[in-house]
């Protein structure tokens, strides 16, 4: 039976596989976040839009009429002052979530707390305790599932440890490292979250879901070193220093994979400790995927880094010659390129950088790079057509941006071409590339188009030409907006397959 859930905090790690687990399965969901314009167009027209906030209550009335669940997704685990606290958020939030789901008479309500909720003394699970007690008075049938520490494309601990071993060469870790943790893939959790919301026979339970293994940030780090074939200095940082250390960081543009109050939770047990209390297996019968397993998944799916969430003025850099006598048409060159990528870009992408990594230049594909200096870095494929394709940038990558690389007809000559639009992604990132990095690839991008007119047979008598340009606002606005449209078309594109 087709269900009509309401879908609050749908844009974060959890909120997009779950969205996307329920349509899967035939139902109908209305997002409720900040940007749900915005948000919801990742799956065309299948999620209607609820733009508010839960800390609003005044702009969430109506957002619940007509529908038969509530999951509530939204939360934060590091606060914001003064907008965004664990009262304001956590729990006032939940608050205000089931107030409009009793104001509009749903049924249910299904809500996402966290493993360690019922036993941990740090302030976010402390509120997620106090929001749990909330729901247990929800005037319907509820469940309340407390995961393990999700991981998935770009979430705030796993994502942003790998990052930095693919770039630093060195990395901090806070307390020795030991902590132990069981976390779950976020596939696993959306695939529980879908079965949780199509049973009746759950209502007014508690359920702890991790996967099958329990970890810790320095097993991690050996891990992810296999992965990547990287290996950093690991850095002692003590937890005393660690606000410190995270205010330092942050002003510099550097994250760290755990801030205290994430240091808090850990030490407060973040595994299941009942034998057999692992709802994933034991109620919902799904076999875990493995740590190894959801590791190499992470590490091919980082999400894009776009223009706007980049530093400074955004650049736009075309490099190009006009090729005489080519032995190819614009659409035979450019499939050269295209078949021959690795092998024509010799310094820019390399199939054995990471262990597995593939260099294929079709859409949806993520590419891995090694940059000197930068260490490992990615792209994501956006579009492909017989003549031009697009790459933009995922997160870690010192840019933030895309390269487009045409192949055209210009009178009776080819123009092979690569045009860039990007923003540097931190501020260190800003000043690498004001002082080398600018020169770097400009020079690299000079070598491929060079490597093209060879390619071709013919000649390029005006020589491999370079132009440059600052965007102003106008400028730049379009330029996003051309590559946002483009990652969103290529998600909705994917999910529909």
């Amino acid at each position: 039976m087709s269900l009509s859930v309401l879908v609050t905090g749908g844009t974060g790690v959890v909120g997009q596989a779950a969205v996307t687990e329920l349509l899967s399965r035939g139902h109908t969901v209305r997002l409720l976040s900040r940007n749900a314009l915005e948000d919801s167009a990742q799956w065309n027209s299948s999620v209607e839009p609820w733009p508010a906030n839960v800390t609003e209550p005044e702009r969430m009335n109506g957002s619940a009429d007509g529908i038969d669940l509530v999951l509530h997704l939204a939360g934060i685990v590091a606060e914001s002052p003064p907008d965004s606290t664990f009262q304001s958020v956590n729990v006032d939030g939940t608050r205000n979530v089931i107030r409009e789901a009793e104001r509009a008479g749903v049924g249910r309500f299904i809500y996402l707390s966290s493993l360690g909720a019922e036993r941990g003394k740090s302030e976010y699970h402390r509120s997620k305790r106090e929001a749990e007690g909330l729901v247990e008075r929800f005037h319907g049938g509820w469940i309340i599932l407390r995961s393990g520490n999700v991981y998935g494309p770009g979430d705030d601990e796993i994502s942003l440890l790998l990052k930095m071993v693919r770039s630093l060469p060195a990395i901090p870790v806070i307390d020795g490292g030991d902590d132990q943790f069981q976390p779950i893939w976020v596939g696993d959790l959306s695939r529980a979250i879908g079965n949780a919301v199509e049973r009746t026979d759950l209502n007014g339970r508690i359920l702890e879901l991790a996967g099958s293994e329990v970890t810790s940030t320095n097993d991690l780090v050996n891990r992810l070193a296999g992965i990547t074939n990287r290996n950093p200095v690991r850095v002692p940082v003590p937890g005393f220093l660690v606000s410190a250390a995270t205010a330092a960081a942050d002003a510099i543009g550097v994250r760290l994979p755990l801030n205290r109050s994430q240091l808090m939770m850990l030490r407060e047990g973040n595994t299941i400790s009942t034998a057999g209390g692992n709802a994933l297996t034991a109620v919902f019968k799904i076999e875990p995927t493995s740590l190894e397993e959801g590791l190499k998944k992470l590490a091919d799916s980082q999400p894009e880094q776009l223009p706007d969430e980049g530093i400074g003025t955004l650049k736009r850099k075309r490099i190009w010659a006009d090729v005489s006598g080519s032995r190819f048409s614009p659409e035979e060159l450019f499939e050269r390129f295209r078949r021959d990528f690795n092998d024509v870009t010799p310094g820019i992408v390399d199939a054995t950088t990471e262990p597995g990594t593939l260099c294929d230049l079709e859409k949806g594909a993520t590419l891995t790079m090694s940059l000197p200096i930068r260490g490992n870095i990615q792209v994501r494929v956006q579009e492909v057509t017989p003549i031009k394709a697009t790459l933009v940038t995922l997160e870690g990558h010192p840019l933030a941006g895309a390269v487009r690389f045409l192949s055209e007809p210009r009178g009776d000559k080819v123009r092979f071409e690569v045009q860039v639009y990007d923003r540097p992604a931190s501020l260190p990132d800003w000043f690498v590339m004001k002082t080398v990095g600018d020169s770097v690839q400009t020079r690299t991008w000079e070598s491929l188009v060079e490597r093209m007119v060879e390619e071709s047979g013919g000649s390029a008598p005006g020589g491999v030409q370079h132009t440059e340009d600052a965007l102003d606002e106008d400028q730049a606005n379009r330029i996003e907006d051309w590559i946002r449209d483009l990652v969103m078309e290529r998600k909705r594109s994917s999910r529909r397959t």
